[in-house]
């Protein structure tokens, strides 16, 4: 394993998640790469999208078959308009690269939202710190160790 996944492995024991970070030889930055490699429908991934929202960082953590829509997300948290991130952003405000963010080990908190549609899956795959792992967990389970807002992401 490498450093950066000791140490994200190290955040998950803390926090006594159980699933155990599974490395890939090749990068799985989308979730259509991670679901090919985990044998998973494309639901089933937790992609950890950053997002400016009010000069802060937010953390929507979606479904990979979802499309975040910014202003009904922004509507549901009575804030201002909510803009993807830039690379420089994700990695300051996570410690993590674009593609390999997790939903947890950041410097800080991240006012976070959980996408309900993830609890459609008895196992969900999230990013764990890098471009070539992955951890399993649920969406009850996501929803506690981020301390996140379970809620809709994609307006119906």
């Amino acid at each position: 394993m490498s450093n950066a996944t000791d140490t994200f492995s190290a955040c998950l024991r803390e926090l006594d998640v159980p699933g155990q970070v599974v490395e890939f030889s090749t990068e799985v930055p989308t979730a259509a790469a991670a679901a090919e490699q985990l044998g998973c429908e494309v639901g089933a991934i937790a992609n950890s999208l950053v997002f400016t929202c009010d000069d802060e960082p937010l953390l929507i953590i979606a479904s990979g078959a979802h499309r975040v829509d910014t202003k009904h997300v922004a509507r549901l948290l009575g804030s201002g308009r909510i803009r993807r991130a830039t690379p420089e952003f994700v990695q300051a405000a996570t410690g993590q690269p674009v593609g390999g963010v997790g939903p947890v080990g950041h410097p800080r908190p991240i006012r976070t939202v959980v996408d309900r549609m993830l609890a459609d899956h008895p196992v969900v795959w999230a990013g764990a710190g890098t471009k070539h792992a992955m951890f399993p967990t649920t969406f009850d389970e996501l929803v506690r160790i981020t301390g996140g807002l379970p809620a809709e992401v994609e307006k119906r």
